[in-house]
């Protein structure tokens, strides 16, 4: 820990003014949008489904060995990488490898809830969030292979520091990509449902 910060003293000298700046954006900014997005939040409709559902579950069929839990979300692994060691400075372009991220996770989720319904099993909520999120497997990995064949970290204190905020990134990363995986797949149930003619 000294060797990478110095005098241990150093760490903990933040000035005053700065504190209080730090307290004064909290106050200020982040806790006055916090109620704001609950006032709203509270006040929105809840999601209204296209169709009634059944308050007794249906029994689902034997699955196929694809369409077991462990196979989906391993199949997700097969998405493109985009952790090529290559560092970008245009925002322009990142926000073109982000659409391609949103568009891949979205098309997993939808065509994984296609297959899913089609076999008659309705349990796909949490299986969209998790595959699609599965992209994240990705960075973990490349991660740990960063650390191992690139950086010369032999210390303790260095290496829990990357590897907590790598822990950070990944789930970061893993809630985002599941929840736009969940929400396009929980559209593409509604559309679906919508068009079909109950009498």
């Amino acid at each position: 820990f000294l060797a990478v910060y110095g005098d241990w003293r150093l760490v903990f000298q933040v000035p005053f003014p700065t504190m209080v700046a730090l307290l004064c954006m909290w106050f200020g900014i982040s806790l006055p949008l916090v109620y704001l997005g609950y006032y709203f939040g509270f006040r929105k409709q809840p999601y209204d489904n296209p169709v009634r559902t059944n308050q007794i579950p249906r029994q689902i069929p034997e699955q196929r060995w694809y369409m077991n839990r462990f196979e989906l979300e391993v199949a997700v692994i097969t998405e493109p990488a985009i952790w090529e060691n290559q560092f970008y400075y245009l925002f322009g372009f990142l926000f073109l490898v982000f659409i391609i991220l949103v568009v891949s996770c979205s098309q997993i989720s939808i065509v994984m809830v296609y297959f899913q319904l089609c076999a008659e099993d309705y349990r796909w909520w949490w299986r969209t969030f998790l595959v699609s999120g599965g992209s994240a497997f990705y960075v973990l990995i490349y991660a740990i292979f960063y650390f191992v064949n690139k950086l010369d970290i032999v210390e303790f204190i260095p290496s829990l520091l990357y590897f907590g905020y790598t822990a950070l990134m990944v789930l970061s990363f893993w809630l985002l990509t599941g929840t736009i995986g969940f929400y396009a797949a929980y559209m593409f149930v509604r559309k679906i449902y919508a068009a079909v003619k109950i009498d």
